[in-house]
């Protein structure tokens, strides 16, 4: 099992024939790279990578309980978590008030040591993912983007280490390269939708297909709606993970499931005896 990039295995799995499969948590690039390299000895990948999860905020949900779990869950480790809610979709009329609620709850995030009781959200990983959501969150501007909390540098207060700031982007659309690429960090974008239909399709309009997010008090409306999303695993409401059962994603977000039965098949092999 490998976590992270795929550069550091290429070489090894292309010669290595005792390995029938491998089995990748990474980004969408790591998981390209392993599956190149293991192709020439015809192992099997299977591939939980990178995601860029939607959160649609129906008109009949709780605005403020919404929008606050959808801040929280983007600013968790960092922002580097592959589920992360990181587009928030809310009905246009109510707009202006998810932008001002999510402002709060990220200006309200401590950053800060790691150890120290009070921290909420700790340092980026490295530079090289420092630097990433650094450059992303100046595209968002240059795009247009408006910055309703947070932004580049980092928070008051610290003047070293790889401390972003908790950043939530409001009038963003789709084809901003903010709502596209997985940032992998504590920066949330809010979209405006007029119409379910249109909620839906913005949603799916993504490369990625690893999590999504529904927010209503109607459940039976809520499951119609996350049976139309093109994602492996769809939480209700703020559900918590279910480890019991398949997790992983559609298009490029991987082809492969972990925990539950299709978790543990993943690494069996099927032999037929006959006679």
């Amino acid at each position: 099992m490998i976590y992270g990039e795929g550069r550091v295995v290429g070489a090894a799995l292309s010669s290595h024939r005792e390995v029938d499969m491998v089995s990748i948590t990474g980004s969408t690039r790591a998981g390209v790279e392993v599956a190149i390299s293991a192709a020439p000895t015809v192992k099997r990948v299977a591939q939980e990578l990178g995601g860029k999860s939607p959160l649609i905020v129906l008109d009949d949900a709780d605005l403020q309980a919404a929008v606050t779990s959808g801040v929280a869950q983007c600013m968790v480790n960092s922002g580097q978590t592959c589920v992360a809610p990181t587009r928030v979709l809310v009905p246009r009329a109510r707009y202006e008030e998810a932008v001002q609620i999510a402002a709060a709850v990220a200006n309200a995030v401590k950053v800060g040591d790691p150890s120290d009781p009070e921290t909420k959200m700790g340092p980026i990983s490295n530079r090289g993912q420092y630097d990433k959501v650094q450059r992303l969150i100046g595209v968002g501007i240059e795009e247009g983007a408006r910055l309703a909390a947070g932004g580049p540098g980092r928070p008051d207060g610290l003047a070293r280490g790889f401390y972003a700031r908790p950043t939530v982007f409001a009038d963003v659309r789709n084809d901003m390269t903010i709502a596209r690429e997985e940032i992998f960090g504590p920066v949330l974008c809010l979209l405006p939708y007029d119409s379910e239909e249109e909620a839906v399709a913005i949603a799916n309009d993504t490369d990625f297909g690893l999590a999504a997010y529904v927010a209503s008090s109607d459940p039976a409306r809520a499951r119609r709606l996350a049976a139309r999303l093109r994602a492996g695993n769809v939480r209700i409401n703020g559900a918590m993970m279910d480890i019991t059962a398949p997790f992983g994603g559609y298009k490029t977000s991987g082809n492969g499931r972990e925990y539950g039965p299709e978790g543990i098949a993943e690494f069996l092999e099927t032999k037929t005896v006959t006679g």
